[in-house]
């Protein structure tokens, strides 16, 4: 999956949607999020990364603010076995 602009508002939903249809896919393999051209994240779109982070998803970012979310979520949560 590959995200831009900001995550927040109803853009949070509309990537839970996302999110839901690709980790009921049967046969997926691991699933990748870049955060690359990210811009923002709300408390509500770090929640959601943060449950997704336990559902297996492997994070792909870039600048300061993003890769020290992505680190934090990492810290908090205990990532599942891969």
């Amino acid at each position: 999956m590959q995200l831009e602009g900001r995550l927040a508002g109803p853009w949070v939903e509309e990537l839970k949607h996302s999110w839901d249809a690709a980790v009921s896919s049967p046969g997926r393999g691991p699933l990748l999020v870049d955060l690359t051209e990210v811009t923002f994240i709300d408390a509500a779109g770090e929640k959601l990364l943060a449950q997704m982070f336990e559902q297996g998803a492997e994070f792909r970012a870039t600048g300061c603010m993003t890769r020290c979310i992505i680190e934090e979520i990492k810290r908090r949560v205990k990532a599942p076995s891969r």
